[in-house]
């Protein structure tokens, strides 16, 4: 028999925080102490938006949450208030797998069909003007120009979400933006307010093994996954629906960086990810990624141990294989960033013919605010006619006038139904019913419809079994910069309430994670969180570790090369070839930017040495003389060169010069990926993970 659903989760007191949860503490307060909308209207229930049942839609009238993200979204003008340091580019998407069988879809009808997008892929927590390498999330939002309108698949890079609810929503970016006191810190979950919200919502304990990991700290845009998070609905020409989540893979592979090397990267660059796509694109190395599906039926979703309408969960590829059927490719730079980057407007809403919503009730959230931000951003409902907005097939309604109109609609008919004219004349447009949109007709699997209730399923109230999940399926140093993440972010909390809620939150999902958090802290373990549902023990998912994907090819990476005068012009391009041979690029970095003369003739640097440190690359090789090695291993830029592609366990090339003067004195000894120039480019830019503990503390 089926459990009655649980109310309210989100605050289930950890031990240690004192007993007290947040509806006691407003026991006996004076008025200023209860939440109310702006009305003055006293809000029972802020964790859970008003639903038909437990697994039912959102429903329209929960004013609560409509007032709560409309205020959210109008807080800001003209920046984004999330996702507003983004990186776009065009492109073009090719089905590799026709699938009319599950999706009357336009881009899925035809085996090799094309079909326009703009792709546009940001960071999360920081302002236009931050940093592109911080510790973020990075949203992936791809715009499909289809034969029957625009499709908007808007996600992240990471395949859950912190909150189950969209009513949360205002709260979460609140808490991890800058503090309201303080206007610091940007771009950093690193906080008191952000790790105090975590503490106290449970469900987000997944999404945040995930934030700590090194999918959060991506080495290029170019280089991470997307996904939709939610559960989707398809629906094909017979009205037949699946259930369906979305998987972008990158074709270059996975690849991140080390937090330390993140955050120099951030010094040396600012526009790191920014560039890399930009030059990548201009060089015709054009970044694709291959779309996968996961597509089940109500059975299965009835067997698994979580709730598929639950966006903290994901679905073990292991049990349920991805099929690829499409590729992406971006292959155009935006001509104007204002015009195209900062004025593109997605929204999940967007759906075409064939894709169709589930009760998610972070999507159903998600389905009112968007539409409501753009207004907000681009001053118009109008927004659509923006180019890159607008749709590439024909667009004919009676909506009329607003800020801006850029369109002259002609003739007398602005409403339907009308009798002055045949449709498509002077009557204007006309209902499709055979081609239109149509909007499934049955509910989601389990939904219980009627009563209205602020209520979450039962499987919903399960806030560590991923999470467990997702962490033992890291290998030992992926598990260990997880650990590390943590401990660096709790050190900076000041609240001493919240690194014990923390750490009672782990013990729940692996108690080794917890220890060693607790002695990165130097604090005493505190009694584990009481857990609204039991965790499971759920089987190992490879596919959730990035090193479990193997070593990153050579392809679309990028290799410096240090020179100087006098240095063998045949060693270099020796270097160069077999680099370019593998699909890498080389950038030539020396003391002086001009013209040097060199044995065998004169090379110029792409950059000088203090101005190209060797976080910007992926792999560093040396070809200097003894007397200038001499001179550079006096420099502290050329020292911290080296060294810091050691500590971030990158490959380095050495000729004898380099290893004699400066390699010896900074005590770096030859190992898998300290190697002599001519065997380099058969290794590089591999990483080598083994040198970790001997240049860096981990928890």
């Amino acid at each position: 028999m089926a459990k009655a659903p649980s109310k309210t989760t989100a605050f289930d007191t950890a031990a240690g925080d004192g007993g007290e949860t947040h509806q006691q503490a407003a026991k006996g307060a004076d008025d200023t102490a209860f939440l109310t909308t702006n009305q003055g209207i006293r809000v029972s229930d802020n964790q859970n938006s008003l639903k038909s049942g437990a697994r039912g839609p959102t429903l329209l009238e929960d004013f609560v949450l409509r007032e709560k993200i409309f205020h959210f979204d109008h807080e800001r003008i003209p920046e984004r208030i999330v996702h507003a340091r983004g990186s776009a580019a065009h492109g073009v998407f090719e089905c590799t797998k026709a699938i009319p069988e599950l999706t009357r879809a336009a881009p899925f009808q035809a085996k090799g069909k094309q079909t326009e997008v703009f792709t546009r892929i940001s960071t999360v927590a920081g302002g236009a003007g931050s940093v592109d390498t911080p510790r973020d999330v990075r949203g992936f939002a791809v715009k499909f120009y289809t034969d029957e309108g625009n499709w908007d698949l808007v996600g992240n890079n990471i395949p859950v979400f912190f909150i189950q609810d969209a009513i949360k929503f205002p709260d979460l970016i609140h808490s991890v933006k800058m503090e309201a006191d303080k206007g610091y810190p940007q771009a950093a979950s690193a906080h008191d307010t952000f790790w105090d919200f975590i503490g106290l919502m449970p469900e987000s304990m997944h999404m945040i093994m995930w934030a700590m990991s090194d999918r959060a700290i991506p080495r290029s845009l170019r280089m991470i996954e997307g996904f939709g998070i939610h559960t989707f609905r398809l629906v094909n020409a017979a009205g037949e629906s699946t259930f369906c989540k979305f998987h972008w893979k990158p074709v270059l592979g996975l690849q991140s960086t080390t937090w330390d090397e993140a955050v120099k990267i951030a010094g040396a660059d600012p526009d790191y990810h920014r560039r890399d796509l930009f030059e990548a694109i201009e060089a015709g190395d054009f970044p694709a990624w291959d779309l996968g599906l996961q597509i089940f039926d109500e059975d299965f979703a009835k067997a698994q141990p979580y709730d598929v309408l639950d966006s903290t969960k994901l679905i073990p590829e292991e049990d349920l294989p991805v099929q690829i059927v499409g590729r992406m490719t971006l292959n155009r730079n935006p001509d104007n960033f204002f015009a195209e980057t900062e004025q593109a407007a997605y929204c999940p809403g967007n759906v075409v013919p064939g894709i169709d919503f589930t009760a998610d009730p972070l999507l159903q959230g998600r389905l009112f605010s968007y539409l409501d931000t753009q207004k907000s951003r681009l001053g118009t409902t109008n927004f659509h006619q923006i180019p890159i907005n607008a749709p590439r097939c024909p667009m004919h309604n009676f909506n009329r006038d607003g800020l801006m109109q850029t369109q002259v609609p002609k003739g007398r008919a602005n409403y339907e139904p009308n009798s002055l004219g045949d449709a498509g004349e002077d009557g204007g447009p006309r209902e499709s019913p055979a081609t239109g949109f149509t909007s499934f007709a049955a509910s989601d699997t389990g939904s219980e419809s009627g009563e209205r209730l602020r209520v979450r399923p039962e499987l919903f109230a399960d806030h560590y079994s991923q999470a467990r999940l997702f962490y033992r399926s890291q290998q030992p140093i992926e598990q260990a910069h997880i650990a590390s993440a943590i401990v660096f972010e709790l050190s900076k909390c000041l609240l001493p309430q919240v690194p014990q809620r923390i750490l009672s939150r782990l013990r729940n999902i692996d108690e080794d994670l917890a220890k060693r958090v607790a002695a990165g802290l130097a604090m005493d373990l505190p009694d584990a969180a009481e857990a609204a549902r039991e965790p499971v023990d759920m089987k190992p998912s490879p596919a959730l570790s990035i090193l479990e994907h193997g070593q990153p090819p050579m392809k679309g990476r990028k290799v410096a090369i240090l020179f100087d005068e006098g240095s063998s012009l045949e060693a270099i391009n020796g270097i160069k070839t077999a680099v370019e041979k593998d699909g890498g690029s080389v950038f030539l970095v020396a003391p002086k930017i001009g013209e040097l003369k060199v044995k065998g003739g004169t090379l110029k640097a792409d950059g000088q040495l203090a101005g190209s440190p060797s976080v910007l690359f992926d792999a560093v090789a040396c070809a200097i003389m003894p007397d200038n090695a001499k001179k550079l291993a006096m420099d502290s830029a050329a020292l911290g060169w080296f060294m810091d592609a050691y500590s971030h366990c990158k490959t380095i090339g050495y000729c004898p010069a380099t290893k004699e003067f400066i390699l010896d004195k900074l005590g770096i000894e030859p190992d898998e990926g300290v190697i002599p120039n001519d065997k380099f480019a058969g290794v590089a830019p591999a990483r080598h993970w083994a040198r970790e503990p001997k240049v860096r503390m981990l928890a």
